[in-house]
């Protein structure tokens, strides 16, 4: 997990930035702007370019526009499908991205131990933590998380915004027990150069994090800067079979019954019939393909500085704590 530290503006100041924000994911705009700027200039960092996405425009214009205005640091406010915008237009660049979690997704910042708390989220940026992370492509879209086809494709889009707002994650668990007894895909796999495998699968996942919604580990050595994409083919038939699985999950087993995992640098992915598919919880036009390859040490991201333990999604405390101090010194 290598780390890299900005050397801050040019006149040794804090560096240039911009805030990318969803404002359909915000209660209170002007409140945000004021705490993001206050913060910023009592850590000496110059006032932020604001810019908000639109529906047309969820964030990848917005990003290029900060990079054009000289943003070395762009602050993504939002969830998911935000910060996969944003990721997109911070690819091949030194600009570096500071996720400020909202929605209930987030799943990058839950795998690199970026807190939803505000303050704690400016404090990773202040700090100056600096992490260069590998994309993976499918169909000239980037994903930092996962690409999917099958059932997790279904659970996505069977789950409500609506409900996703009231109970959060748990809200997936409600939209996918609808489709747990569909019938499976059947499925041609090939990673790299070597054979195919065929399987009769529910659902293929391409990932480049380990963690799915809750925490949930499903990929034990996945590390977004390896140069890899974990794949896992899940062949669960009947509801045992998805108990038995998930139990495997939960309990950080080596092996998980009736779930393949493989690594490769690029998967293609034929299936007998056009399925629902994702990228990053954002669900995709329909397909019987999914073609995704990984392209290494693609974009900045702002990390924590961890105290204890290697893994930034435990030792994620540590900096909430920092950002508090902060917050208390500037009052």
């Amino acid at each position: 997990m290598k780390r890299l530290r900005d050397r801050g503006g040019r006149d040794g100041g804090g560096p240039r930035s911009a805030v990318v924000v969803n404002p359909a994911k915000q209660t209170n705009i002007a409140k945000l702007r004021r705490t993001i700027t206050e913060t910023l200039a009592s850590a000496g960092w110059p006032e932020p370019l604001w810019l908000e996405t639109t529906v047309e425009d969820p964030g990848q214009g917005q990003t290029r526009k900060a990079i054009e205005a000289g943003a070395e640091v762009v602050f993504v406010c939002g969830g998911d499908g935000t910060v996969m915008s944003c990721v997109s237009a911070a690819v091949g660049t030194d600009v570096a991205l500071a996720v400020l979690p909202a929605g209930t997704g987030n799943l990058l910042a839950a795998n690199l131990g970026i807190s939803g708390d505000l303050a704690a989220g400016i404090e990773v940026a202040l700090e100056r933590g600096r992490r260069r992370l590998d994309v993976g492509v499918c169909e000239g879209r980037v994903f930092t998380v996962m690409a999917g086809m099958g059932f997790d494709a279904q659970l996505l889009g069977s789950t409500s915004e609506t409900t996703k707002a009231r109970i959060g994650w748990p809200a997936y668990l409600l939209g996918g027990a609808r489709h747990l007894r569909d019938r499976p895909m059947r499925v041609t796999i090939r990673i790299d150069d070597r054979p195919p495998v065929r399987r009769r699968a529910r659902t293929v996942l391409v990932a480049n994090v380990g963690r799915l919604q809750g925490g949930i580990r499903l990929f034990n050595d996945a590390e977004p800067d390896d140069g890899y994409l974990d794949v896992a083919v899940l062949t669960p038939r009947t509801l045992g079979h998805w108990v038995r699985l998930w139990w495997a999950v939960l309990r950080r087993r080596r092996r998980v019954p009736r779930m393949e995992v493989f690594r490769g640098r690029r998967v293609e992915i034929r299936s007998n019939r056009a399925q629902p598919r994702e990228l990053d919880g954002d669900v995709i036009e329909p397909g019987r393909s999914l073609d995704v390859e990984i392209q290494p040490r693609a974009f900045v991201l702002c990390v924590p500085q961890p105290e204890k333990d290697a893994d930034l999604a435990v030792d994620a405390a540590a900096v909430a704590s920092r950002a508090e101090r902060r917050v208390e010194d500037a009052r």
